[in-house]
């Protein structure tokens, strides 16, 4: 699990990790993380979590997906503003 930190929106401590990473298909109906899967049939996996106080809401991808970013021609690197 990552390192939780404050909601970025409110800055409340009350943030809440669903239980286990989870494949979108499962719930949403499609990827939010395209071209990061482990195969051609699945997707990546990712973590929500949600403010109780303000309602934000984050995804963390889990960490294989992660580890595809650099080697992948569809996801590319966002300069700082």
């Amino acid at each position: 699990m990552p390192d939780i930190k404050p909601c970025p929106e409110c800055g409340s401590a009350e943030q809440y990790a669903y239980k286990e990473e989870f494949d979108p298909i499962e719930t949403m109906g499609g990827s939010l993380l395209p071209s990061l899967q482990k195969g051609i049939f699945s997707t990546a996996k990712y973590l929500p979590v949600v403010c109780a106080d303000c309602g934000n809401m984050r995804f963390f991808a889990a960490e294989d997906a992660r580890k595809r970013l650099i080697d992948s021609k569809d996801w590319h690197r966002v300069r700082k503003l």
